[in-house]
């Protein structure tokens, strides 16, 4: 008798913990997976049945179509992912290896010392080509070890293990054609740059300056999920009651800035209350290129700068801090800086961000000159209106300018940002190509 309640015993301890594998990669809810268990817990033998009072009877059929459902699931996804992989991968491998082997064409006809310029702008591709043609070869490994797990988890129905493995190799399978595909529709001039993302929170005190943190929190947390770091470099004093009043980070890989390019504008929060109005908080979202390797030539001239030197609250030691802050007095343009160590490092940190925007207004308006930027055309972050996300009376995430819409703004906040992110991509590139 001992030994058939530690038999069931472990039966059920290793049934729960297939069943857990199941609910977490299948997107089963908790109320199906009470019942699963529920389920399990009638496979024991009559003599144990009587040891729980919550045990029902239940058809041991019931209890196999679900575990054969959750297979054909993880299997389905994973055979979706490695079929796309194998049609899109192989492609495109061979493609950069075409790139490649031509790019050391270039290198052998090519007199290195001629143009050092030049040079060093074909080795620099001739590298990421060589990054991405390893890349993807890795990822025909990667592919046919997914094929290879499916295979040995068929062999034993239960082995959600084995599945789960699967099933993650196919989730990086996915995600790294994902930032192919759309790093091939990065055309755009800086968009293969790093990133500056500038939040600022609006004049509705308090509320604003709490939403303008949870958006810091919304675009770090999408940067984790892709694998990549972004670094707070500098933030205003924040008020007695929390938030943020303004914050600077800095995303320093290549392509962030063609990433980050659609949330530039004005997002907002709408909270209805039936007893009374609507209330809004806002934050503006500015976006600055973010040079990587080598800052474009653009004199500016210094007398058309008004430099300030403004003093800051203290920071987490104690130690009083400056900020540095430039106005661009044709085009109204006003940067600031108060994360390096002294003011000069500040100025020049401040310096390089308005040469930043003033390049992108170069390339918006199509002129060559700083002299010919109409000042009337620069456009204000607070008057270009990007997202709205309502929590009440109803949820809904609604881009405004690409009109995509999400149902649940935690979703998103909790940095969910891929499918705004390649509606604005596909957009540019389509208006690019137009």
């Amino acid at each position: 008798m001992l030994e058939e309640v530690q038999f069931c015993t472990q039966k059920m301890a290793a049934e729960t913990a297939a069943a857990s594998h199941f609910h977490r990669y299948c997107g089963w809810s908790r109320r199906r997976y009470t019942t699963g268990i529920n389920i399990r817990r009638c496979l024991l033998t009559p003599a144990t049945a009587s040891l729980s009072s919550s045990s029902q009877p239940m058809d041991i059929h019931t209890s196999k179509s679900y575990k054969q459902l959750g297979m054909f699931s993880l299997r389905k996804k994973i055979e979706d992912s490695v079929n796309r992989a194998e049609l899109l991968g192989l492609t495109a491998l061979e493609f950069e290896e075409a790139r490649q082997i031509k790019q050391e064409e270039m290198i052998r006809e090519y007199d290195l010392w001629d143009d050092l310029a030049k040079t060093s702008d074909i080795l620099i591709k001739l590298a990421d080509s060589a990054k991405v043609v390893d890349a993807l070869k890795d990822l025909t490994y990667k592919v046919e070890e997914a094929k290879l797990i499916t295979e040995l988890a068929e062999m034993d129905i239960i082995n959600y293990a084995l599945l789960k493995q699967a099933y993650t190799t196919s989730v990086d399978v996915s995600k790294f054609l994902d930032k192919y595909e759309m790093s091939k529709l990065l055309k755009g001039q800086y968009e293969f740059e790093g990133a500056c993302i500038i939040i600022e929170a609006g004049s509705e005190g308090i509320r604003s300056e709490i939403w303008a943190e949870q958006l810091v929190g919304m675009y770090m947390k999408w940067a984790k999920k892709q694998g990549l770091k972004g670094r707070i470099i500098e933030k205003k004093c924040m008020s007695k009651g929390g938030g943020i009043k303004s914050t600077i980070i800095e995303f320093e890989y290549k392509y962030a800035y063609g990433y980050f390019l659609g949330e530039k504008g004005t997002h907002r929060m709408i909270t209805s209350h039936p007893e009374s109005l609507s209330e809004v908080s806002s934050a503006a979202i500015d976006v600055v290129p973010l040079f990587l390797e080598e800052t474009p030539e653009l004199i500016v001239d210094e007398k058309d700068l008004k430099i300030s030197y403004l003093s800051l609250c203290e920071d987490d030691e104690g130690r009083k801090r400056r900020m540095v802050q430039i106005q661009h007095s044709p085009t109204g343009l006003t940067v600031h800086s108060s994360g390096e160590r002294n003011d000069f490092s500040n100025k020049m940190k401040a310096l390089n961000r308005l040469k930043a925007k003033l390049l992108v207004i170069l390339k918006d308006e199509e002129v060559k000159s700083i002299n010919e930027i109409k000042k009337d055309g620069v456009m204000d972050m607070w008057d270009q209106e990007t997202r709205r996300y309502v929590f009440r009376p109803y949820k809904l995430v609604q881009d405004v300018k690409t009109g995509i819409q999400l149902a649940d703004p935690n979703f998103v906040l909790n940095g969910n940002l891929d499918a705004f992110i390649s509606a604005h991509i596909n957009n540019r590139f389509v208006c690019h190509m137009g």
